[in-house]
């Protein structure tokens, strides 16, 4: 899921992606760090590294390697602050290992993140119901997290450049198949979750587009 540093800076289209990959990061990790309370901090870094380390554990199959991605649980998680968590992961990925890049570290984020608070507002009310609800909230965030995150990916491709066009089709292949094991492990996390610390998934930071519209202002 990661675009690698260099692959679309050839051109201005692939310039322009960046940069408004870059520009949508900072405004969403401003955002979520405007609205973070301090009790969601250690939780936000402990997804953060869980992020962090599963992309770095590769498992061979046939001739290419996978790794769990876990965007949508970060998002049911965390909601907004997904952002500067998946930001944080990403940057060290890119510094120590290099996995994706810095100058493609915004768009990379805003693949991962954006997908991931997408699923946060999508299934979070499920959780709190418990029992298969909670389960099927799990399941739908983690394999739509990483089915989106591979369209987005796949769109910043083909408008970089035609010649990704073929790269695009293939992300997204793979990401519709590999959404399967995602939503697998996910909705085990939540019911194992639920199980041992069911305070783990209160949301207790602000959540300021659901404030805004709950209590518009006068």
């Amino acid at each position: 899921m990661h675009i690698a540093e260099g692959a679309i800076s050839g051109s201005l289209s692939g310039i322009a992606v960046l940069a408004s990959g870059a520009a949508l990061t900072a405004a969403g990790t401003g955002w979520a760090l405007a609205r973070l309370k301090e009790e969601d901090i250690p939780r936000t870094a402990l997804l953060s590294a869980a992020f962090f380390v599963a992309s770095l554990i590769h498992v061979p199959v046939g001739v290419i390697n996978v790794h769990l991605v876990l965007n949508g649980l970060v998002g049911l998680v965390l909601g907004w602050a997904a952002f500067p968590a998946i930001l944080v992961a990403l940057w060290l990925q890119a510094v120590f290992f290099g996995y994706g890049g810095i100058t493609t570290l915004g768009i990379n984020t805003f693949s991962m993140a954006a997908p991931a608070v997408v699923c946060h507002y999508l299934v979070r009310r499920w959780v709190s119901a418990g029992g298969l609800l909670a389960a099927c909230a799990g399941f739908v965030a983690g394999g739509l997290g990483v089915f989106l995150s591979g369209l987005t990916v796949a769109g910043a491709l083909m408008l970089s450049a035609e010649q990704f066009q073929l790269a695009a089709m293939l992300v997204t292949g793979a990401g519709i198949v590999w959404a399967v094991v995602e939503g697998i492990v996910s909705a085990a996390t939540v019911t194992a979750l639920r199980q041992f610390d069911p305070n783990f998934l209160q949301w207790h930071a602000h959540d300021g587009l659901a404030e805004a519209v709950a209590t518009p202002e006068s």
